[in-house]
């Protein structure tokens, strides 16, 4: 089974999630340094995973020293890693949402919606530490990272779609 490494990069920190389509399981996730996280890709065990990272996409707008700084990360994690593919936000708003206006909570809300509700809690899909569901833990970017890895799966036309 090939596992693809999610990435949400960051200007200091970047998001990530290893997730295994072919099984719809996500497996270790985390949110690391920058530079941390060249030397996972670069010397870690992750050479038989494949790579996708979310790319920054111009839409006329000014943009600040911020946005350049994550460029260039998103290039270090591409050289680290000898390879990747893009995934732009619009295509990760399409896929799960099937609209470009996509809010950050609408694309948390189709991830959840994929994964089977075995947990316990208000979101079982998420579950409670006591009854953990298959995204106990997720959080913060690592969403938008797990959004880039199931947009990716199905941009290969991986089954990312659960078995029920």
């Amino acid at each position: 089974m090939k596992t693809i490494i999610g990435i949400d990069p960051g200007t200091h920190q970047s998001a990530w999630i290893e997730y295994t389509p072919e099984a719809h399981q996500i497996g270790d996730f985390g949110i690391e340094d920058n530079k941390t996280l060249v030397d996972q890709l670069a010397w870690g065990n992750w050479r038989d995973h494949d790579l996708a990272i979310e790319m920054i996409a111009s839409y006329g707008m000014p943009v600040g020293q911020e946005v350049f700084e994550t460029c260039v990360w998103i290039g270090r994690f591409i050289e680290a890693f000898c390879g990747g593919e893009f995934v732009y936000r619009k295509d990760v708003k399409l896929h799960l949402c099937q609209s470009p206006r996509a809010k950050d909570a609408n694309v948390r809300r189709a991830i959840i919606d994929l994964f089977p509700a075995t947990g316990g809690g208000k979101i079982p899909q998420v579950g409670t530490k006591k009854h953990p569901g298959p995204l106990y833990g997720v959080s913060t970017h690592v969403w938008a990272a797990l959004g880039v890895a199931l947009t990716y799966a199905a941009s290969q036309q991986i089954n990312s779609q659960p078995t029920i």
